[in-house]
């Protein structure tokens, strides 16, 4: 039968020989650490159950709690935004119709009530009717603005003022879809030359002869075109607006005409055409502003035709 072997770690020669003590049993000798060290795990067993058993415990809360939580629904994002109103300047936020994609820009806009502010007070001419556009009229104290209009709704969002500012509803006949006729029909047609006479009697296909007496009457001294809304070649197109625009400003001695969506081809052509580029004094984003010199004795618009169309 072989000899017991201690259950301990076996002999090693240690690189530094000591004398073990003497008198004592070869298994206690070598295996001593190894029962000190059972008695330390038998003491900490305890202690390790209890705090496996607390980490089950909470484990168990939590998931409890959660579960009942996840019950009651939160609300969307579009539930929490539905309830935060929206604020423009120098009107109330329930009274203002949805801005359009096309909406003029923050920067676009202080470019052009930076242009009102240093002409105010002045005669001040708008087609169409975005919410930012009544501030306006506002830094526009003490002269006269007048907007053009032709959706209903949004004449409701001004308060008329028999001094300073009024509204009128206006009709446009001409779809964009239109645009690349009308643009030859204005070069080669002299009734649509700016010394053609009177817009009330003119014979041009573009012109505007609907619009209120005193817009015809007036000396303007901006003009802003950013109607009709011209978003889909069946919709009204600003062919017309730009071409009375730039006829009314060469009325006056000068005249600033702001044009807005220049990005799209109508607004770009007819701006090119008819206001021309060596009168654009300045822009912004979508926004590009003329200075126009009166000149209705003048059989062309520009210098130099931009763009040739056959």
């Amino acid at each position: 039968m072989p000899p017991e072997v201690p259950h301990c770690r076996p002999l090693v020669t240690p690189l530094v020989q000591f004398s073990p003590p003497q008198n004592l049993p070869i298994d206690y000798k070598y295996c001593r650490g190894r029962k000190r060290m059972n008695i330390t795990i038998k003491k900490l067993l305890p202690v390790l159950v209890l705090i496996l058993s607390s980490f089950s415990i909470i484990r168990f809360l939590f998931i409890t709690f959660t579960t009942s939580s996840s019950s009651t629904r939160l609300p969307t994002f579009s539930t929490i935004f539905q309830h935060i109103p929206s604020h423009e300047p120098g009107g109330s936020s329930t009274n203002h119709p949805k801005a359009s994609a096309n909406a003029i820009t923050e920067k676009e806009f202080q470019l052009l009530s930076n242009l009102v502010a240093q002409k105010s007070p002045c005669n001040l001419l708008i087609f169409g009717l975005e919410p930012k556009y009544l501030h306006l009229s506002q830094i526009n104290a003490g002269g006269t603005t007048i907007f053009l209009e032709d959706d209903i709704s949004k004449l409701s969002t001004i308060k008329a003022n028999s001094n300073s500012t009024r509204a009128y509803k206006v009709e446009y006949q001409m779809p964009g879809k239109e645009a690349y006729k009308l643009l030859k029909h204005v070069r080669q047609n002299p009734a649509c030359e700016p010394s053609s006479g009177p817009l009330q009697a003119s014979k041009c296909r573009l012109t505007l002869t609907n619009l209120p007496q005193e817009v015809y009457q007036q000396k303007w001294d901006v003009i802003v075109v950013d109607g009709p809304s011209g978003d889909a070649p069946e919709a009204a197109g600003r062919m017309a607006t730009i071409y009375t625009a730039s006829i009314i400003a060469r009325a006056g001695n000068t005249t600033y005409v702001a044009i807005h969506d220049v990005h799209r081809m109508i607004e770009k052509w007819f701006s090119w055409e008819l206001l021309c580029d060596e009168n654009l004094i300045s822009s912004k984003g979508k926004l590009w502003i003329f200075r126009i010199k009166g000149q209705l004795n003048s059989t062309t618009f520009c210098s130099a035709r931009p763009v040739v169309i056959e």
